[in-house]
């Protein structure tokens, strides 16, 4: 250790080239990442930081690329209980089948095992922080807990018959209230989340009585808006307005607000998002499986409307894959003919500083900056489909993998090192999941 050292940190991330996502995209050639107590300490070159910093931990990411930790900024975590039983329908006969299968299959023990299973395949999938509407909340949170993985989760309200923790609106509204307000600190890099279904499952009273409950605790609160058509129609049938309409009437657009989908747009209400400054989440894989149509994202950008990234949840997109998203967001913009739409790099940002801005957590999240949680992927350029590398942005937007992810770091936790999980016992949960389902 040379005199010139700064001192130690807990973890030093070297040798790979560095897209920090920064705003002005910066690319450290050869780079580094030190952390110390779970936050970025410093970026730089590896020659830079290894002379400043002793480390109690390193990685060497030598033919690697180190990227932020990737956003998964719409899912529904446990559903992968039900992969594979509502492929190839429309959205409305998903849900159909769905709900009642919901209905039958969950509890507590049943979201905790599915939980595991879903960080796992997040983890590998370099997804460092996941937003997960679903059931059983609780259950989630504190299996997921000992892990170390990112999650933002908070209490569900769907008004549908026989819901599977059984509860009414006014009890569940009870709960809800009782939750937030006995909700320990909260972890760096997260959030209060409260969870409205949509226009479709709630009535304009249930909504309005939502909202002010997710504002009285300084939550962020998240609904699924315009996923095709035939939503529309049946919000136009029920309430004489359409969907993002409805909300705007309601008061329930604003910063404070992220909608999944937003699919089926007027002009008018993608200036009415823009006006607000509420964000959007586009989930173009189960959009294109659910033939919901192709969200405006294009249009959303040029207005200025943060525009995050998500799998939605493993029944109707069948991955976790936020990677695989990137990529089809990327190419499906640009079939109408305009190959700008969308280019691999704003792609990227999507699926990291974008889903963070989108969360309201981009002071926290989303790109490797002196001062943020420490939370990073090690990709494995040293594959033949992601040879030779000209740009490491056409990389991520076009050619790499879940598969390609060996390392993942959240707060500074290495939670995979070399492919291996070092917080979930795989096998274990997998045969729990397999038992369950």
């Amino acid at each position: 250790m040379t005199a010139e050292r700064e001192g130690c940190v807990d973890l030093l991330v070297h040798g790979g080239d560095v897209l920090t996502v920064d705003a002005a995209g910066t690319v450290v050639e050869n780079g580094a990442v030190a952390v110390r107590d779970g936050v970025i300490a410093a970026v730089g070159t590896a020659a830079e930081l290894r002379a400043r910093f002793r480390a109690d931990e390193e990685i060497d990411a030598g033919c690697c690329l180190v990227l932020p930790g990737l956003i998964n900024a719409h899912t529904h975590l446990a559903m992968n209980l039900l992969r594979g039983r509502a492929d190839d329908v429309t959205l409305q006969e998903f849900l159909a089948r769905v709900i009642p299968a919901e209905a039958e299959l969950l509890s507590p023990r049943a979201v905790a095992a599915a939980v595991r299973v879903a960080a796992a395949e997040s983890i590998r999938a370099g997804v460092t922080t996941a937003l997960d509407m679903f059931w059983y909340h609780e259950a989630a949170e504190e299996a997921l807990e000992p892990t170390g993985w990112r999650l933002l989760t908070g209490p569900t309200f769907m008004d549908v018959p026989d819901p599977p923790d059984r509860r009414d609106y006014r009890g569940r509204a009870d709960w809800a209230r009782a939750c937030l307000t006995a909700r320990r600190p909260v972890r760096p890099g997260t959030r209060p989340v409260v969870f409205a279904h949509s226009a479709y499952t709630l009535s304009p009273d249930q909504l309005t009585d939502i909202a002010g409950l997710a504002r009285r605790h300084g939550a962020l609160l998240h609904l699924h808006a315009a996923e095709n058509a035939a939503e529309t129609a049946s919000v136009v049938a029920a309430h004489g307005r359409r969907p993002v309409e409805l909300l705007a009437s309601l008061g329930l657009l604003g910063p404070d607000v992220l909608l999944a989908h937003a699919v089926d747009l007027t002009d008018g209400e993608v200036a009415a998002l823009a006006r607000a400054g509420t964000a959007v989440v586009h989930c173009p894989v189960s959009n294109l499986k659910l033939g919901c149509g192709i969200a405006p994202v294009p249009e959303l950008l040029r207005r200025g409307v943060t525009v995050g990234l998500g799998t939605d949840g493993a029944v109707s997109s069948n991955t976790l894959d936020l990677l695989a998203a990137v990529r089809m967001a990327s190419l499906v913009h640009k079939s109408g003919g305009d190959p700008t739409r969308v280019p691999a790099r704003q792609a990227v940002r999507m699926a990291t500083v974008e889903s963070a801005r989108a969360l309201g957590l981009a002071h926290e999240l989303g790109s490797l900056e002196q001062g943020k949680r420490a939370d990073l992927v090690v990709l494995d350029l040293d594959r033949p489909h992601l040879v030779p590398r000209h740009d490491p942005w056409s990389v991520l937007g076009y050619a790499a993998s879940a598969a390609d992810v060996r390392d993942t770091v959240v707060d500074g936790r290495v939670l995979m090192r070399d492919r291996r999980l070092l917080t979930i016992d795989e096998r274990a949960a997998l045969d729990e999941l397999n038992a369950l389902a």
